[in-house]
């Protein structure tokens, strides 16, 4: 499972969370404690927002742990929201395509969790997507193809956190019909530069870990404590949708599947 961060406030160096804390991002790319598989070396990514309004990301294939552009990149890269994510590859392979965060347009989005029966689903899944969403895919991950039809249907509409449920349900339903057993499990966050949006969710009640922080400077959400003490973050509920204002004000929803 992969491990990710991220962050709405006032605007701070990606160093302060991503690399500094004593259980940073970087740092569970070598030792994650809530993770199934301790080590994240399959590639990471970050993605922010400036001056413009698409995001700008930085990913590479290899381990966070060892890139000093990383390093370099996150002492003098500031901003009010950004995403970080190291991954532990669950399908997909290895490739610089396949690392998050994944953009379109505005949108950025990470995901740990997987998609049981993936491979049985994919082409199906893929024929969902019009022309236009079609042409960004660029990777084979069940994550990336997730976010594109959670777009799909933002662009037809629907709230954020609508939009994600009824991905979901919807996935959640094929696997049901082609009698996969395997579970989806899903924890995410979805920003449009202004907001972020998280869920926690899984077919089988056990979702990957995800937490939420405030502090005076922002807000946060991450696989796991970057003190490496739980106090002070707390941990979004099976089903819990939470999204980060812009002015500082946070909401929780109820993602509401019918499965």
């Amino acid at each position: 499972m992969c491990r990710f961060l991220a962050y709405r406030g006032d605007p701070i160096f990606l160093e302060d969370l991503v690399c500094r804390p004593k259980h940073s991002l970087v740092r569970q790319s070598l030792r994650a404690e809530e993770a199934k598989v301790v080590t994240n070396g399959d590639g990471f990514g970050v993605g922010w927002y400036g001056e413009r309004e698409t995001p700008g990301i930085y990913r590479e294939v290899t381990p966070a742990w060892s890139d000093e552009n990383l390093l370099a990149l996150a002492a003098h890269v500031r901003s009010h929201l950004f995403f970080a994510h190291v991954r532990a590859a669950t399908g997909g392979g290895i490739s610089l395509a396949n690392c998050h965060p994944f953009s379109s347009g505005s949108w950025l989005f990470m995901h740990n969790g997987q998609v049981g029966g993936f491979g049985s689903l994919r082409r199906e899944l893929e024929a969902e997507l019009p022309d236009t969403l079609w042409h960004q895919r660029r990777g084979a991950t069940d994550s990336e193809l997730l976010f594109l039809l959670a777009v799909q249907r933002i662009v037809q509409g629907y709230g954020v956190v609508e939009a994600v449920g009824e991905v979901l349900e919807d996935v959640s339903s094929r696997m049901r019909q082609a009698g996969i057993e395997a579970p989806l499990r899903f924890a995410a966050a979805l920003a449009d530069g202004e907001d972020v949006y998280a869920f926690r969710w899984a077919s089988d009640g056990r979702p990957p870990t995800l937490y939420h922080r405030r502090e005076a400077f922002g807000q946060m959400v991450a696989s796991e404590p970057l003190e490496g003490e739980p106090e002070g973050w707390e941990p979004l509920a099976q089903g819990e949708a939470l999204c980060l204002h812009a002015d500082g004000r946070t909401s929780r929803h109820r993602l509401k599947l019918g499965c």
